[in-house]
């Protein structure tokens, strides 16, 4: 495959297969970002890249032109590859990148092929979809595998799902179809800050990713991430009324005090994300 562009090869074993896409499958970033910080924890390097010329059409996602001194580079979409050593010794294979806007099958049969050549038996895909949950409640993680041995042993059902999917979805029948051992975590999002970053659930995936795999996490720096998030949003809602009565609506659902009308934001829900976009570029990184 010329568009697989290899750095190193290495020899391992019983490896797992970790991936997360942005885009369609990552509201408020939370799966990237969780692969992201399993991918720093345990210090993976990068052994290969996908070529984007094959998966992109650059007229809908543009690279980006920078200058580092007088010289001026462009820096392509990219989808990058990395090793890493668990505690145990075991080899964890990491990649973030962007869901593909081409040739799906090719990309499926790309990762596949990667995950073939380096003996995983595992793969792992995560996502985040947003859903009609409070800010403060904790983040739910819901789980799907094809493997009925994976789905008793982690108490997951086959996923029944019918209707429009992503690349998640299509790189899990492609993994499950090839033999591999294959099974995706989803976080859920609330609705009205899917728009911006998400370090809860963000943790809540690498939690549930280092369970399933019995591993330490150590998310010490996600860990006051999630938290600074939080006490963000708190004091967001607390300086508005409208979303103050909105998310306590949120809260009155999700304890089953049905709530029949949700308010005036729920008719303008974008007024409400615009509002919360705009305090979170206020604050400090």
């Amino acid at each position: 495959m010329q568009h697989l562009q290899w750095i190193e090869q290495p020899i391992v074993h019983d490896a797992i297969f970790l991936a997360a896409f942005t885009g369609w499958n990552d509201a408020g970033d939370a799966a990237s970002e969780a692969v992201k910080y399993l991918t720093r924890r345990f210090e993976g390097k990068l052994i290969a890249t996908i070529d984007p010329e094959y998966f992109y059409d650059f007229a809908s996602l543009r690279p980006n032109v920078r200058l580092e001194g007088d010289e001026r580079h462009i820096d392509w979409p990219t989808n990058e590859v990395r090793i890493a050593e668990l505690d145990d010794g075991r080899s964890l294979i990491t990649m973030v990148g962007i869901e593909p806007r081409l040739r799906w099958q090719t990309f499926a049969k790309t990762l596949t092929t990667i995950a073939s050549e380096l003996n995983v038996k595992t793969a792992i895909t995560l996502g985040a979809l947003l859903t009609d949950t409070h800010h403060q409640a904790p983040v739910e993680v819901i789980g799907a595998s094809s493997n009925k041995i994976v789905n008793r042993d982690e108490g997951l059902e086959q996923s029944s799902y019918e209707g429009p999917t992503g690349i998640v979805g299509v790189l899990n029948e492609s993994f499950h179809s090839k033999g591999f051992t294959s099974l995706s975590f989803w976080a859920k999002v609330p609705s009205y800050i899917g728009h911006s970053p998400s370090p809860k659930a963000a943790l809540a995936l690498a939690k549930r990713t280092a369970d399933f795999l019995s591993i330490t996490l150590g998310a010490t720096d996600l860990q006051i991430a999630a938290n600074n998030y939080e006490q963000q949003l708190d004091a967001l809602v607390a300086s508005d009324p409208n979303l103050s009565q909105y998310a306590d609506q949120i809260l009155e659902y999700e304890a089953g005090q049905a709530a029949d009308e949700i308010g005036e934001m729920a008719d303008n829900p974008q007024e409400m994300i615009d509002e919360l976009e705009r305090f979170l570029r206020q604050q400090d990184e």
